[in-house]
């Protein structure tokens, strides 16, 4: 198993669930993905579009008040 950290801090929507899909298409199963990011659409858009592809969203944590982290296992 692999973790994989994607930094989109700073960028707003599509990249970062762009960035979060290129993952999980290099991604094998049971990898880790952890996305990084402040754009608060984001923080909702991608746990909805990885349940929709069959994706298990093991965390979403928000570190502050402007920041988030979205774990996912592919």
């Amino acid at each position: 198993m692999t973790e994989t950290n994607i930094d989109v801090r700073g960028q707003t929507c599509p990249v970062p669930l762009v960035e979060c899909r290129k993952a999980i298409r290099k991604a094998s199963p049971g990898d880790e993905i952890i996305i990084q990011g402040t754009h608060p659409a984001s923080k909702k858009e991608i746990p909805m579009a990885c349940e929709a592809m069959g994706i298990e969203v093991v965390e979403v944590d928000e570190t502050d008040d402007k920041e988030w982290k979205i774990r996912i296992k592919r």
